[in-house]
């Protein structure tokens, strides 16, 4: 690997003192206890733009996350940087992520405004390092200081910590104010450039983005271009569009990930780390597109904004999911006593004594570990009077 990477001699341990596997590195053992977590095999009922019964093959959460990581690796393999770390960063970023999408994460935000907030980036690290019930000697999942602190500083340098992450950071410093690795850099651009190619993707098999209307888009055009001028005289119609979305995809994601790689090993070379602590404290990112890329990618994010996330169809699920989860919010975060097992046991007796925000908090915890399907159940055994609670 390369001498920034983040390598076994010098990594920093876990929270909690354990023997390490004899047969894998560190990162591969929190990789495994990712993809055997809770919390991961819940995103597979999680929107990523589509409820789950709109359709078999419209991505997830879970889906997303594995787009992520497969994009991730392949970068982190180039770059010459540890991708056990990568994707392990990569897999566990959305753990903490609500039902019904960015709906789901407003009615927690407004839910919580009083009690500490609510992000899920910061739900995500919640939910290794204090949800996951599994072990004997600790909570969550115990995951190297390297991966915690990949999913803190998601967005870079934490310039406002939560009330929560303070607290975490007084335990167990991740060092907020400097950047991350170039892995866990690596990881986050990549969530762009999966939901990008992906939601494309899906919003064109939806019908509610065209051909036509990706034209409008600069980079989108000239992949669209590329894809047509290709042979497809032994495909009929159907087929022919079908494969033309791919391709188009296809060509959209390699020109973000090639760019991605072409300037961030210009960033590298210029800095010309000699280990992954330098990487942390350059003061910039080093895992970047072009500033000609980075202005086609926001075009992509604006287009998709304005096209897709606010298409009317998807502005009505939108609404129905706000509207139930506020409802499921305000009936449990009044009366704790409604919770089930064990979350009321958890919840009650800081209610009783009368510490609201951290009764509010388990109900939040309950809340963003649902799925799409579980939090419409919960919305009807809450609300119709003829259903069985």
């Amino acid at each position: 690997m390369a001498r920034y990477a983040v390598q076994l001699q010098g990594a920093r341990g876990r929270q909690f003192a354990e023997e390490e596997s004899s047969t894998r590195t560190p990162w591969q053992r929190d990789r495994d206890r990712v993809l055997h977590s809770a919390g991961f095999r819940q995103l597979q009922y999680k929107t990523q733009v589509f409820l789950n019964h709109e359709g078999d093959f419209f991505r997830t959460r879970l889906t997303h996350s594995l787009e992520v990581a497969q994009i991730s690796r392949s970068i982190a393999r180039t770059l010459g940087v540890n991708e056990d770390l990568t994707e392990v960063i990569a897999l566990a970023h959305d753990l903490g992520h609500t039902p019904f999408g960015h709906a789901g994460e407003d009615a927690l935000q407004e839910a919580m405004k009083d009690w500490g907030g609510f992000d899920h980036n910061i739900q995500s690290l919640r939910q290794v390092t204090e949800i996951e019930a599994r072990y004997n000697g600790f909570d969550g999942l115990n995951l190297t200081w390297e991966a915690l602190e990949g999913l803190a500083k998601h967005h870079g340098p934490v310039k406002r910590p939560s009330p929560w992450l303070v607290s975490f950071d007084d335990r167990y410093p991740l060092e907020l104010e400097c950047y991350a690795s170039v892995e866990a850099q690596i990881a986050a651009i990549c969530d762009d450039v999966a939901y990008h190619g992906h939601d494309l993707d899906d919003g064109l098999r939806a019908g509610l983005l065209s051909f036509e209307d990706i034209e409008s888009v600069p980079l989108l055009k000239t992949c669209l271009e590329e894809a047509r001028a290709l042979d497809w005289s032994g495909h009929g119609a159907f087929d022919r569009d079908q494969r033309i979305r791919h391709e188009t995809v296809r060509r959209v994601i390699n020109r973000l990930a090639s760019d991605l790689i072409e300037q961030s090993q210009k960033n590298l070379a210029a800095l010309d780390p000699q280990n992954a602590d330098e990487v942390r404290h350059a003061g910039r990112a080093m895992v970047e597109f072009s500033p000609e890329m980075a202005e086609r990618n926001k075009e992509i994010r604006k287009f998709l904004y304005a096209r897709m996330y606010r298409h009317w169809r998807v502005q009505r699920m939108t609404r129905k999911a706000r509207i139930a989860l506020g409802d499921i919010c305000t009936i449990l975060g009044n009366e704790p006593e409604l919770l089930p097992t064990p979350w009321r046991e958890q919840a009650l007796p800081s209610k009783k004594k009368g510490y609201e925000a951290a009764s509010r908090r388990v109900v939040a915890d309950y809340i963003a570990g649902m799925t799409d399907r579980f939090a419409m159940e919960e919305h009807r055994r809450l609300m119709d009077i003829s259903v069985l609670g």
